[in-house]
């Protein structure tokens, strides 16, 4: 090899070197990401959006039901002009009968947080999905795929016999997890049991096992945690009412209908067991009155809000600010300013 030969290799080592610690500096010092939580009709897309737009970010759904095609009303979904104003990730990745875990939203989470930050935008987290922010901040547990057959199986057991004998089953091998569950909640109890078939360990041992956590640490390194409170349940309960009336009046019925004709759903898959749905579809079973559906959909509303709540009070690290009473645009702004700018 000539020296000039010589030369040009080491000045294309030494140039790769500097490049690779310049990438390495430019992502230990990449604004924080901002997850903003809060339970169900407390305004956190329309907060998201006015951050999203003032601060060159771009939003990650962190919700269970917006992952799926075809379900829009019922998940309050942001319409096509919405997402033209600003850019959202995770939404309708899936058809309403594939199954979603928090795993698969860990991995789709933060590819799409180096997505964004690829391209020198800002990822603001949003939504309600309590476990799925807890497994972005805390881990996974070390838990089993979902294997169809154990599933099969179990669900054949709980038609000849009932979701209750399972829960009694559940009781005698994992005590600790059935004491939490009702005898009725059939997803639970039916993973608890499965998870118990295919390792021989209960699932409240495995729960405690985290894995994962590193790679969270490193795309999502002391989030900027913010979260809408409100402190007078009154005035939650009749948002919840007006939201959950907006979706009637907008057709959620005939997007449940519509659905059914589509797909080849199941009540008890997990997309027709979201608030809301649930309801249409015992209506459209003739189980219920248009007014039974209205009352018991707010009554569900109510109680997957009492849930996030109690999440968001047992979190560490959290902003919070109640949005019936303060101006949580002002306070959001000032937060995110000093954390982005």
């Amino acid at each position: 090899m000539s020296f000039s030969s010589r030369l040009r290799v080491i000045f294309f080592a030494i140039y790769a070197f500097f490049a690779v610690k310049i990438i390495l500096l430019m992502s230990l010092h990449s604004p924080p990401a901002i997850l903003l939580m809060g339970p169900t009709a407390t305004g956190k897309s329309a907060l998201a959006l006015e951050l999203a737009e003032r601060f060159d970010g771009e939003i990650i759904s962190v919700d269970s039901a917006q992952v799926y095609r075809g379900m829009n009303i019922g998940t309050a979904k942001p319409d096509a002009a919405t997402r033209a104003r600003v850019p959202h990730h995770l939404i309708d990745l899936i058809d309403p009968t594939e199954p979603y875990s928090a795993a698969r939203f860990v991995r789709d989470a933060l590819a799409a947080v180096r997505d964004i930050r690829s391209r020198g935008k800002r990822p603001l987290l949003v939504g309600g999905t309590m476990l799925y922010f807890k497994a972005l901040l805390e881990g996974l547990s070390e838990l089993p795929m979902a294997d169809e057959t154990v599933r099969a199986e179990l669900d054949a057991w709980a038609a000849r016999e009932g979701w209750p004998a399972l829960h009694g089953e559940l009781s005698g091998v994992d005590p600790i997890t059935a004491a939490r569950l009702k005898p009725t909640d059939a997803q639970r109890i039916q993973r608890a049991l499965e998870v118990w078939r295919l390792t021989g360990v209960p699932l409240s041992q495995l729960q405690g096992r985290r894995q994962g956590q590193q790679q969270t640490d490193e795309m999502l390194s002391s989030p900027l945690c913010l979260a809408l409170l409100p402190n007078d349940r009154k005035q939650l309960h009749e948002a919840i009412a007006r939201r959950f009336d907006h979706m009637l009046t907008e057709g959620l019925i005939d997007e449940v209908r519509a659905l059914r004709a589509r797909y080849s759903l199941a009540s008890s898959m997990p997309s027709m067991r979201c608030v809301g749905y649930r309801q249409a579809w015992a209506y459209l079973d003739g189980q219920c009155d248009e007014v039974t559906l209205r009352a018991t959909g707010i009554a569900a509303t109510r109680q997957l809000a009492k849930r996030q709540i109690t999440w968001l009070r047992n979190m560490s690290n959290l902003l919070t600010a109640d949005p019936f009473t303060e101006d949580v645009s002002a306070w959001a702004k000032m937060l995110v300013a000093k954390a982005w700018e």
